[in-house]
């Protein structure tokens, strides 16, 4: 697949069905219809849903209606605002890109795997085949040292998944959290209906400036966007053994996540912005911005007000 069609200006929906506290309030409440709409008038062609496991199976495994029900109405509403969606697996059995969510094993643990399989086996029949909806099989797989497993684990699920959906498109990422240095280690797509994943918060200093869960990052500094460097020119340079790879094994990219934490000035990040996008556009990148609400770099809190009209013309 050289060009992912409907999928070039998205914005992530993190928060909702992922990295929260699970009530009914969250679930219910956090994002609404009204949300769909105002991303849409953004021109935005897409939303990436993050959703963990929990959300649609119970601990030992046996299936939650009501979680279905949840991307049910993300799809719906999605859909009736002219978006397309990414069902993005934020967490799995065993496995989240956060050590602090304790789910370990799954990289060793043949059950765990399995209990993937029909995950996604399971969403493959309730979702696939249709051309509004891509399948990201994992978020942000870690350790490098997963990564001959995780091809492997790739190899197996898409098989799996091409039974039922042989259409639907599969976004697969490599290790150190979907980084563009770690396509190089993935393996030649399984059909032209895969794409490679990747993530930019690049230079972190200045994304996640006083971002309080990096423990090697001194809290108190700041930057401003003329120190990071971050040029187009810096983001071609970033991008481009990934690019070439995802070329000669005849797909393309997609940043499923990007974007600049709140400790960095508004203005500062509508630079940043203009900077990537510049990159994604030479190269036909389809992203994917993080994030559309609060979660420490969303995009329509009320302190981005004053850039957001300037900076949404840089999805």
């Amino acid at each position: 697949m050289k060009d992912f069609k409907g999928f070039k200006k998205g914005v992530d929906l993190g928060g909702w069905l992922s990295q929260c506290d699970y009530s009914d309030k969250r679930l219910n409440h956090f994002i609404e219809e009204e949300d769909f709409k105002k991303i849409a008038s953004w021109g935005a062609d897409h939303v990436r849903l993050p959703f963990d496991y929990n959300i649609i199976e119970e601990e030992d495994g046996t299936r939650k209606p009501e979680g279905f029900a949840h991307i049910d109405r993300a799809i719906k509403w999605a859909k009736e605002n002219n978006l397309n969606i990414v069902l993005d697996l934020h967490k799995t059995a065993g496995f989240s890109f956060y050590f602090g969510e304790g789910q370990v094993g799954f990289f060793d643990d043949p059950a765990l795997q399995e209990r993937f399989y029909v995950l996604w086996e399971d969403m493959s029949k309730r979702y696939g085949n249709d051309p509004a909806i891509a399948f990201e099989l994992l978020n942000e797989v870690t350790d490098q040292e997963y990564s001959d497993r995780w091809n492997k684990i790739i190899k197996t699920a898409i098989g799996r998944i091409r039974k039922i959906a042989s259409d639907t498109v599969i976004l697969v990422g490599g290790y150190w959290n979907n980084s563009p240095a770690a396509v190089k280690d993935l393996e030649v797509p399984y059909d032209d209906k895969v794409v490679y994943n990747i993530h930019c918060y690049d230079p972190l200093f200045f994304t996640h400036q006083g971002a309080m869960w990096i423990k090697e990052m001194d809290h108190s500094l700041r930057f401003t966007y003329e120190e990071s460097k971050a040029t187009k020119e810096y983001f071609l340079g970033a991008f481009k053994e990934a690019y070439d790879k995802a070329v000669a094994n005849n797909t393309t990219l997609y940043c499923g996540e990007y974007g600049v934490i709140e400790n960095a000035t508004p203005e500062d990040t509508l630079k940043w912005y203009k900077a990537i996008n510049a990159a994604f556009e030479e190269l036909n990148i389809g992203r994917s911005a993080w994030s559309y609400k609060s979660m420490n770099f969303g995009l329509s809190d009320k302190r981005m007000a004053g850039v957001i009209d300037e900076l949404v013309k840089y999805l």
